[in-house]
């Protein structure tokens, strides 16, 4: 939806998970400490349907050509718990602003977006703090405990399923104002949430039972509720040509930004001509005269090679940039949290893991045309690219087509494709998060940089919090084996 998209700040107090407490804090009296939660929702939506770019040299997307990147070779240490600082802040303040005006009906969108940001955070560092999280401003707690990533993945599903009945519940003179995303539409929210929920559960696919629940049962439950049912119902934010709600990359610099051959040349080898939209043809290519629909005009770089070697070919002409539109155009595509054609890829997979009945090669093509659908309203200039009939021509090709000649680990593989092509400025860091789980795409790394599973603590928990984070290490991976290459709990069988 087109809704104008009201940004709202306000001056919080340090309600951090585990950090150095304030000794004291100015207060402003025209800066005031209540904000109804309709003018909070605003912020705490762009927070979430925001969609980090970092992943982007990870996922073998890009390449960097004038630095060396640590996310394109898999060199990560530290992670942040800015995420407490900020995004889960921010929902602390909408939780108590509906709880003090008794606007009941913006908590089960607090519960879902919390269960978001939970999700990504313990996905990239495995136990965290969670129950006694955000608790230093109403309780004084600034040493969280840290729970074990059993226990945060338990918490966030009965989140999702309590926010889901809730909202079901919800009077329909309880109104949602200040929703950017689906103009109050709780239907649609609900949706959402109970989407994104198989999408958790399937992220479990290692497990039998989580905290006691049957991820698979829970699976097939959820399954029968509400879901989004085409890109009408996507959880996507609209961006406008006004100040502050732009799309993000708008006139960013890309002095050094191209395309990675990984992704170049698994979108030509299956004639995707998705990759029209997302990368320009090489110089070299253009001067010759070469179509924008002729995929031997693509080219990216090798991630594994320094970024010199990719700057000569650069200067030769031979790698191609992103494509423009997504820094030239102020709206470009709305960014999305989760969209119908990634459910349709979520429920093909459940289907060939057995977890439900149904067609998993109509979910798969489901997913793939909605796909192409999403580009040809939103990448208006290639929209003759990505035509219903484009979908079907793609569909039919050997490496991407879904029937019964395939085993069910080759059906997996095609299914996790389709989500990794579609994530370009899209997915953060999701398909390295599938590749982790599942194996696909692979990755090109050298050999003495193994794929990490996970980032390093802070140093600020080392330093504020030293017991609590000791504590978690030793539980998970043992005494100071606080390493990137230690596999957290959800990746094990």
């Amino acid at each position: 939806m087109k809704s104008k998209i009201l940004i709202s700040f306000f001056v919080a107090g340090a309600a951090l998970c585990s950090c150095e407490p304030f000794s004291e804090m100015n207060t402003n009296p025209n800066n005031p400490i209540e904000v109804p939660a309709n003018l909070l929702l605003p912020k705490v939506c762009q927070d979430a349907f925001t969609r980090s770019t970092d992943g982007m040299y990870a996922d073998k997307m890009v390449i960097q050509t004038d630095g060396h990147s640590e996310d394109q070779f898999f060199e990560w240490n530290r992670g942040s718990f800015d995420t407490y600082n900020n995004e889960l802040l921010q929902l602390e303040k909408l939780r108590e602003e509906a709880v003090r005006t008794n606007d009941t009906v913006y908590l089960p969108l607090y519960k879902f977006m919390r269960s978001f940001h939970y999700y990504e955070l313990t996905l990239r560092f495995g136990d965290i703090p969670y129950s006694d999280a955000m608790k230093g401003q109403s309780e004084g707690n600034y040493n969280a405990k840290y729970d074990t990533q059993e226990e945060v993945f338990a918490g966030i599903l009965n989140d999702l399923t309590a926010a889901d009945e809730e909202l079901a519940a919800s009077p329909d003179a309880d109104v949602i104002e200040g929703d950017i995303i689906y103009g109050g539409d709780k239907l649609k929210w609900r949706k959402l949430i109970n989407s994104f929920h198989l999408k958790v559960l399937l992220t479990l696919s290692h497990k039998a039972t989580v905290g006691g629940i049957n991820v698979q049962q829970e699976f097939a439950r959820v399954a029968q509720l509400p879901l989004m049912e085409s890109n009408a119902d996507n959880g996507q934010l609209v961006y406008l040509d006004q100040e502050g709600n732009r799309y993000p990359q708008f006139n960013a610099q890309w002095s050094g930004y191209y395309m990675d051959k990984t992704y170049v040349d698994r979108m030509a080898e299956r004639q995707d001509p998705r990759l029209f939209l997302f990368s320009l043809p090489t110089t070299t290519a253009a001067e010759a005269g070469k179509a924008v629909d002729d995929f031997t005009a693509y080219a990216g770089g090798d991630p594994t090679v320094p970024y010199g070697d990719n700057i000569t070919l650069v200067g030769d002409g031979l790698i191609s940039q992103i494509n423009s539109r997504f820094r030239t155009d102020p709206t470009e595509e709305p960014t999305m949290l989760m969209g119908y054609a990634e459910l349709q890829q979520v429920l093909a997979e459940a289907v060939v893991r057995g977890w439900i009945q149904g067609d998993a090669k109509q979910y798969y093509e489901n997913g793939v045309r909605a796909s192409f659908e999403f580009y040809e309203t939103y990448a208006t200039e290639y929209s003759q690219y990505v035509t219903q009939e484009d979908a079907a021509t793609y569909l039919a090709g050997q490496l991407v087509r879904f029937d019964d000649t395939l085993t069910d680990e080759q059906k997996i593989e095609r299914i996790i494709f389709q989500k990794y092509c579609v994530s370009f400025y899209q997915g953060g860091w999701d398909p390295y998060f599938e590749n982790l789980r599942t194996g696909y795409p692979g990755f090109a790394h050298l050999a003495e940089n193994p794929i990490p599973y996970r980032w390093m603590y802070p140093d600020t928990e080392y330093r504020y919090n030293t017991a609590n984070v000791e504590e978690a290490i030793t539980r998970q991976f043992g005494a100071n084996n606080d390493r990137t290459t230690a596999q957290p709990w959800w990746l094990k069988e």
